[in-house]
């Protein structure tokens, strides 16, 4: 019984995050400006920048990964990284980067 709720549960988080990412949730401007102030030290982030040598993935090569979408970005942010630092960003700079990675996408 315990294992069924908890699966209800996971599923309603589940399809809560998809309607939320549905609606469009995030603001890729603001996620543009953390970006910049927060990514950039390892990352090129915007369209047309090259990286920084011996550094992370262009934010548009990010965000033209086959596969990449807002679950796949959201579990990433979730989770450690050996060559990233461990970064604690609040539901909202989460959402507004995210929504920034994936407007670079050349194929929308």
């Amino acid at each position: 019984m315990q294992a069924a709720k908890l699966l209800l549960a996971a599923l309603a988080l589940a399809v809560g995050s998809a309607a939320a990412w549905a609606q469009g949730a995030g603001d890729a401007r603001k996620g543009l400006r953390y970006a910049e102030q927060v990514c950039a030290e390892c990352h090129a982030v915007k369209a047309g920048q090259y990286p920084v040598p011996a550094a992370g993935q262009t934010f548009k090569a990010i965000a033209n990964t086959p596969g990449m979408t807002a679950m796949a970005l959201t579990v990433f942010f979730r989770t450690s990284h050996r060559d990233m630092p461990n970064l604690v960003l609040s539901d909202d700079d989460r959402d507004n980067v995210i929504a920034y990675v994936l407007s670079l996408r050349e194929n929308k």
